[in-house]
């Protein structure tokens, strides 16, 4: 299997993962209540830049992710789930250090966004 190596790679992922997500039965509710239809083109094309820029230190992507979470209902079991998703996408597709470095990552941003949203509930 190949290593991630480019935006053409994460476009594989990031699709892949979403197509899960939105059927998921914890997820997919969540993420339908905040994307309507017509908005998925767009949120894939951030999500790759997000991700080329996590990755590849690129610099497209320019926001604030967790500013776009904070106020989703979401709890432990949602982010056990996304990562738990997002690992099994690219272990589907890729094996290698860029591989070991996104499920990483994705991790890192899962654990952040949780403390935040716990801290900011208190």
């Amino acid at each position: 299997m190949p290593d991630i190596s480019n935006k053409e790679d994460i476009k594989i992922f990031v699709d892949a993962f979403y197509r899960k997500v939105r059927v998921d039965l914890l997820l997919g509710g969540v993420f339908a209540a905040r994307i309507k239809d017509d908005e998925w083109g767009h949120h894939l094309e951030r999500m790759y830049s997000f991700w080329n820029t996590v990755l590849f230190s690129q610099k497209e992507y320019r926001g604030n992710p967790f500013a776009k979470h904070a106020d989703l209902p979401l709890q432990s079991q949602h982010f056990e789930r996304w990562i738990d998703l997002f690992h099994q996408t690219i272990d589907e597709y890729f094996e290698g250090g860029k591989a070991d470095e996104a499920k990483s990552r994705a991790k890192s941003i899962g654990a952040i966004f949780q403390a935040k949203l716990e801290f900011l509930r208190r």
